[in-house]
């Protein structure tokens, strides 16, 4: 399989050709509407395309499949299908990530401003009429609803174009439960942040690991493992094998992305540093800290968790704290023990070696990252 870099910039490649053709079909509507491909087109450039490239190395497990250098569009060839279904999953994705930043109030994203916060410039900038902020997130829902369209639309052609029509279903099939799981994990999550205090330690963890596999673990490994296999014809053997080695490495990815939204240097992750601990989120990584406070130490923590426009003083101490409970340590075993049991569990699997070689390649590669 090529590099990395080059299957990313393949995604890159056909997201640009997907685009410049939503460009034409939107321009007869006005220049007014540009915008709002503009700001797609800004979105979806760059990123890790992890879900992408596990859909790809899902599909290659099953069934062989060499990419060139270009790979023109064309439904009836398997490697242009696939790079479809990949760029759908990164549409969905980008809307996913446009929603919950409106959820989640945040003004950045990869270092950039948030598409809500780019709307709402706009408006300020061209000294329109009514309130920038409620335009701001109404042009960045309306864009997150037709990025969700666009990956519909493409999912579903590439779901037509397959002759065998078990695997289009099943691939359909994996699709809409993903997103089910997507939206009802966001709640969750929403709803977890208005409950007035934390619940007791063995509930509170359930809780937050329910949230971290229904809201992204799933979504982020097992399911675009799924999509792909699926797509390639993958037999009920096959998609439980990549199942039980995409949910561990989901679960690890995630107290990942846990860790990196407490302790990740903003210059890297894009994010401001402790921007979890600002927006309370209730972690796995933050239960097991609370769990080892004593009772004036974690009534303290409670009070900073979650409290809007955190000084930056208040952000380290408690940064401080979670170091010092050994939660981090806990968190970091749990990466690497999830991990270990999704590497063995597909080494003897029902799939091709090489596709695997590269999964658990990537699995670390996720699971390591600082960003």
């Amino acid at each position: 399989m090529q590099e990395t870099t080059g299957l990313a910039g393949l995604i890159q490649g056909r997201i640009a050709e997907r685009l410049a053709e939503h460009r034409s079909a939107v321009e007869p509507l006005g220049p007014d509407a540009l915008p709002l491909i503009d700001e797609a087109s800004r979105f979806l450039t760059g990123g890790k395309r992890l879900r992408a490239q596990f859909a790809v190395l899902g599909y290659r497990s099953v069934r062989p499949l060499e990419f060139s250098v270009r790979v023109p569009i064309d439904e009836q060839n398997p490697a242009s299908r696939l790079l479809d279904v990949a760029v759908a999953l990164e549409f969905f994705h980008a809307a996913a990530l446009i929603h919950d930043d409106i959820v989640d109030r945040s003004e950045t994203r990869r270092g950039g401003p948030a598409t809500h916060r780019v709307f709402t410039t706009a408006h300020e900038q061209a000294g329109w009429r009514g309130a920038a902020e409620h335009f701001g997130m109404a042009g960045a829902i309306l864009l997150g609803d037709l990025l969700q369209s666009w990956a519909d639309e493409l999912l579903q052609s590439s779901c037509d174009s397959l002759e065998d029509r078990g695997a289009a279903i099943a691939t359909r099939a994996h699709f809409n439960r993903m997103r089910t799981e997507v939206a009802v994990g966001q709640y969750l999550d929403v709803l977890e942040e208005q409950r007035p205090q934390f619940a007791p330690h063995e509930e509170q963890l359930e809780r937050s690991t329910r949230l971290l596999v229904y809201k992204s673990a799933k979504y982020s490994v097992e399911a675009p493992l799924l999509i792909g296999a699926a797509l390639a014809g993958a037999s009920p053997e096959q998609e439980s094998a990549l199942a039980e080695f995409g949910l561990p490495v989901g679960v690890a990815f995630q107290l990942r992305d846990d860790l990196l939204g407490v302790f990740g240097d903003e210059a890297v992750t894009g994010k401001p540093t402790g921007d979890d601990l600002t927006e309370g989120k209730r972690t796995v990584l933050v239960a097991l800290a609370r769990e080892e406070l004593p009772g004036g130490q974690r009534a303290i923590f409670d009070g900073l968790h979650g409290r809007a426009n955190l000084e930056p003083e208040s952000i380290t101490l408690l940064q401080q704290t979670i170091r010092d409970s050994g939660a981090v340590d806990q968190v970091e075993g749990m990466i690497g023990r999830n991990v270990e049991a999704a590497t063995e569990g597909i080494t003897h699997a029902p799939l091709a070696k090489d596709a695997v070689a590269d999964l658990v390649a990537l699995a670390g590669r996720a699971t390591r990252r600082t960003s």
